[in-house]
């Protein structure tokens, strides 16, 4: 009996250690997915040939709070802007290389945060995703 009672007290206490915060439990509800729609079409350098190749993209921004959806879908334009902008600038080897597809994903997501942190002063992005990525 003195057992039982200890290894009760035991595992009362390794739950409460795994027991997530309730301020983790409530930054993890707050964080939303803002997508574009249409997909992201657009150009990028091809190397040898005197034409453009195209990507067409589907973005999703994870955005730290539900409560930034609305200056989100007011700034959709610059965001736009911003992603396309640099996409155009990638030549056509980073475009179709791994490694070089996630440089340009950190390389639009540090952007954007600091496009949107200068014109609301709020970090909004906690994240970017490719949930589709083509290319020809």
């Amino acid at each position: 009996m003195k057992y039982a009672s200890i290894l009760l007290t035991f595992l009362i206490l390794l739950c409460s250690l795994y027991t997530p915060s309730a301020q983790a439990q409530r930054s993890e509800q707050d964080i939303v997915y803002y997508g574009f729609d249409p997909d992201i079409v657009t150009n990028y350098v091809t190397s040898g040939r005197r034409s453009l190749g195209y990507i067409r993209v589907t973005v999703e921004l994870m955005v730290a709070d539900r409560s930034y959806l609305a200056d989100i879908e007011h700034h959709e334009p610059l965001i736009l802007n911003t992603i396309i902008r640099i996409f155009n600038q990638q030549p056509e080897d980073k475009i179709k290389s791994l490694t070089g597809r996630e440089e340009i994903r950190q390389t639009i997501l540090q952007e954007l945060q600091a496009v949107l942190k200068r014109e609301t002063g709020k970090d909004m992005i906690r994240d970017l995703l490719f949930t589709k990525y083509l290319y020809q």
